[in-house]
């Protein structure tokens, strides 16, 4: 065999190499995302979410007025406050979505050439605004509508509630804020799945050479990092709680935009008001990104 033939035949052999294995779309890869996340949910997630909700919605509260809020509300169940049913359908919907989406963007910006970084990005911020529009406007809205509710008004069930809201404001009344949750889901997992990925080959390079490969500590260490950082969005949130919040006070706007709650909140709380919750959401985004980035690449590597 000639030289050229065989500088050729090396070159051919390296770029099969460094082209990603494509996995088939199974049941399999839905039902291990839903599955993932009913985990996250369940367990320190929700506790999280309501904490940062608390915060975000009363941003007078320091955090041990919040947390004693929390507690006045049903003790150790108060921080679950809208866990069963609307985070566990949520959460059984958007797992599922985030992984297939994500996994399907990241192959295929990673065989145009894009690299690890760029490729979960891409993947993220798909994952995060299809999780948005398909499942979670609706109920990200009601798990606010929980945390935030004055329960001494009334005894009416969770349900009565979402069915009173259709009833006087529609489709758009029960997805109210679904832009912002959108906005917040596509820079959250693009942050996290960029972070990750970017902090992971960093990691190897660091502790096992050019060509060593992630190990299980890698991807934790990895995701920790992609999870406190991927919490810069912090403002979208606190907006994002605003515009879903039951909270009542004088001069609140009643119909609210992404503009208005913006205003509404510097007005009364400057820019500190826009970082409220951040400590609760770190928290929250760190066992997120550990639970659906690491633990996801670890079992969907032996699906």
């Amino acid at each position: 065999m000639s030289a050229s033939a065989v500088k050729v035949a090396i070159i051919h052999d390296e770029t099969i190499k460094a082209t990603p294995e494509k996995k088939p779309i199974s049941y399999q890869t839905l039902l291990l995302g839903a599955g993932l996340n009913l985990f996250e949910t369940s367990t320190l997630g929700q506790p999280f979410e309501v904490m940062k909700t608390q915060m975000a919605a009363n941003r007078g509260q320091s955090m041990w007025q919040g947390l004693k809020s929390i507690y006045a509300r049903g003790g150790v169940l108060g921080f679950y406050q809208g866990l069963i049913p609307w985070a566990w359908i949520e959460a059984s919907t958007k797992g599922a979505v985030l992984l297939f989406t994500a996994s399907e963007l990241e192959y295929r910006s990673t065989v145009a050439g894009a690299s690890p970084f760029v490729a979960g990005i891409i993947g993220g911020m798909g994952g995060g605004i299809a999780q948005a529009y398909s499942t979670m406007g609706f109920c990200t809205f009601m798990k606010t509508v929980e945390v935030t509710r004055q329960k001494s008004a009334g005894t009416e069930s969770t349900f009565k509630i979402a069915a009173n809201i259709f009833k006087k404001e529609g489709i758009r009344g029960i997805n109210k804020g679904v832009n912002a949750v959108a906005l917040r889901q596509c820079t959250n997992w693009a942050s996290r799945f960029g972070f990750a990925r970017f902090a992971e080959e960093a990691l190897v390079k660091y502790r096992h050479g050019e060509k060593g490969i992630a190990d299980n500590a890698d991807k934790i260490l990895a995701s920790v990092f992609a999870g406190a950082l991927s919490c810069w969005n912090q403002p979208l949130e606190v907006i994002r709680v605003e515009m879903q919040s039951q909270v009542k006070a004088e001069g609140r706007p009643g119909k609210m935009t992404i503009g208005s709650a913006t205003k509404y909140i510097y007005a009364n709380n400057g820019l500190k008001g826009f970082y409220r919750g951040v400590v609760p959401r770190i928290g929250l985004g760190i066992w997120q990104t550990l639970v659906m980035v690491a633990l996801g690449d670890y079992f969907r590597a032996r699906l």
